[in-house]
């Protein structure tokens, strides 16, 4: 039986896991719905149903971590079980990670107003070099995950006992900084948005200049959609750093015993990041934005009528 701590774990963790599958498979029904409508998709829908595809498994992979970790405590020997998890959650957060900078590649192609002649080509070729970084980004994912399909590395996270020689501490050592190395490839999407951010900004920057020359105000349409996209950078930028830092602290915990509380911990923040920028994506986009207020509408309604009915 769980303890009172682990039931409470439970309970978080599932409803983290709710919320989360909800935000995210609300913008896969509403981008599929409006795809089987006009019988065409648009690259920002590919991009945020890919986003929300990868979150979705994600949020299940960290999840079912959780759930083993607590109720099948034993399957943690198991280096199969583990080994699935792993890999698994190595790609779907590449994946997630990776689609979340093509977004931000997406918008700063779309909305910021460089000369420079490479960026000039890129805005032309905007499909295919988006698309391009999603099918790459996909295969970095697979391959990185596949690159830790390794026994040792199982053994590192299992062997977790008080009574462990030199030799052992020093084999988790090493595998730890495998898991670490093999994971900071998801700091190449980070730099791609924090260059995306710093575009925008400059693009800003110059249109404000202009608008302040030419006109009296500066709020125009295109002033709008630069804050929008650079809001939805930088509370990315954010999160990324806040999901990164407790996987650090997550991973450094199996090399002390008794971290299963690190662990816990660390799971309830983790989900925190694929959940809430759902949401965030849903407000920053107008399709998206303008079902989420339909759908809140029709439930204030449906409240209305039951309160009515009720005698």
């Amino acid at each position: 039986m769980p303890s009172a701590l682990e039931t409470i774990y439970i309970i978080f963790i599932t409803g983290e896991l709710t919320v989360g599958i909800w935000g995210n498979g609300f913008v896969v029904l509403v981008n599929c719905t409006d795809w089987l409508k006009k019988r065409d998709i648009s690259l920002i829908d590919i991009i945020l149903v890919s986003l929300a595809v990868s979150r979705i498994c994600l949020l299940s992979v960290i999840f079912s971590d959780g759930f083993i970790m607590v109720f099948y405590p034993d399957s943690y020997i198991n280096g199969d079980v583990m080994g699935i998890l792993d890999s698994l959650w190595t790609l779907t957060n590449h994946s997630s990670v990776w689609f979340t900078s093509c977004l931000s590649i997406f918008y700063l192609l779309k909305i910021a107003n460089i000369s420079h002649p490479f960026f000039l080509w890129l805005k032309l070729k905007i499909n295919k070099v988006v698309l391009g970084i999603l099918l790459v980004s996909f295969l970095m994912s697979l391959i990185i995950s596949i690159s830790l399909n390794d026994e040792s590395w199982y053994d590192f996270k299992v062997s977790n006992k008080d009574n462990v020689t030199w030799e052992d501490k020093m084999s988790k050592i090493s595998n730890a900084f495998k898991q670490i190395i093999l994971n900071l490839a998801a700091f190449i999407p980070f730099i791609l948005c924090l260059i995306s951010f710093l575009l925008l900004l400059f693009s800003l920057f110059r249109h404000t200049k202009q608008m302040k020359l030419y006109a009296t105000g500066s709020r125009d349409p295109s002033t709008e959609a630069h804050l929008r996209a650079i809001k939805a950078v930088i509370i990315f930028l954010v999160l990324f750093i806040m999901y990164y830092s407790v996987f650090l602290v997550v991973t450094a915990s199996f090399l002390i015993p008794h971290g299963k509380l690190v662990v816990m911990f660390g799971g309830l923040i983790t989900l925190i990041f694929p959940t809430s920028h759902s949401f965030i994506l849903i407000m920053g986009n107008s399709k998206l934005r303008e079902a989420f207020l339909k759908l809140l509408r029709i439930v204030k309604c449906f409240h209305k009528r039951r309160r009515h009915l009720v005698p």
